[in-house]
């Protein structure tokens, strides 16, 4: 795969999460009625691809299968908009 295609797939598509705040809580709401809280997201980091891939504060990254996906709640965690 070429440098451009890789960087193409990798690419920061400025995720509108980033309006809510820099960090923030998404609770994913799966097909089949699962639910997933993830705390501490980094949004100046989500990248989208075959996978969303998000980034905790602690370093843990998150693969997200956007087609097993029906909706995500997103709650800022900044402290100077509480």
């Amino acid at each position: 795969m070429s440098k451009d295609i890789a960087k193409k797939h990798n690419e920061d598509l400025k995720s509108s999460v980033r309006n809510v705040g820099k960090r923030v809580t998404q609770i994913i709401h799966f097909i089949g009625g699962e639910k997933r809280t993830f705390y501490g997201i980094d949004t100046t980091r989500i990248r989208q691809g075959q996978f969303t891939k998000l980034y905790q504060d602690d370093g843990t990254m998150i693969l997200i299968n956007d087609a097993n996906v029906l909706c995500i709640e997103v709650f800022s965690e900044d402290d100077d908009l509480i």
